[in-house]
């Protein structure tokens, strides 16, 4: 089984790739997991804490042996609105849900939620469901939560 253990730079090229590793958006959240790449073959991993996975970013093992990773297509919701006030309505009261949240030109893409999809058209917005690989924004802290008293 490869142990992958570094998360290498997006802009890293190596010359050969060992696999691909396609995983949904909540286990390319986690640290420590074990997985399947798309060849079948068994892969841990073992990185950083607080690390998330992007598609197209790279792990590599001690030996240079690089996997690609890439988003899976999940059951996502895709509210829109042609008018950017409202567009802004229903990011604020999506992020005030503090819902894991893709945003576009005018568009907003969530994880599939009956109840979410109800208040996005109270406000004005066409829900569409599709299935699609989901990147949400990283956030404010942008993967670590830190807070500075000096």
């Amino acid at each position: 089984m490869l142990e992958l253990t570094i998360k290498s730079s997006r802009t890293e090229s190596p010359s050969t790739l060992d696999g691909v590793l396609r995983l949904p958006f909540d286990v390319r959240q986690k640290s420590r997991f074990r997985a399947r790449l798309l060849d079948g073959a068994e892969v841990g991993v073992v990185i950083e804490r607080g690390s998330v996975l992007r598609g197209g970013d790279l792990l590599s093992t001690a030996d240079h042996r690089y996997v690609l990773i890439e988003a899976a297509p999940e059951a996502v919701s895709l509210a829109s609105h042609a008018d950017s006030t409202g567009f802004a309505r229903a990011a604020y009261h999506l992020g005030n849900r503090h819902v894991p949240l893709q945003v576009g030109d005018r568009w907003l893409r969530y994880l599939q939620d009956h109840v979410l999809d109800d208040m996005c058209r109270q406000l004005g917005l066409t829900v569409e469901h599709e299935l699609a690989p989901f990147e949400p924004e990283a956030g404010a802290y942008n993967g670590g939560h830190s807070h500075s008293h000096d």
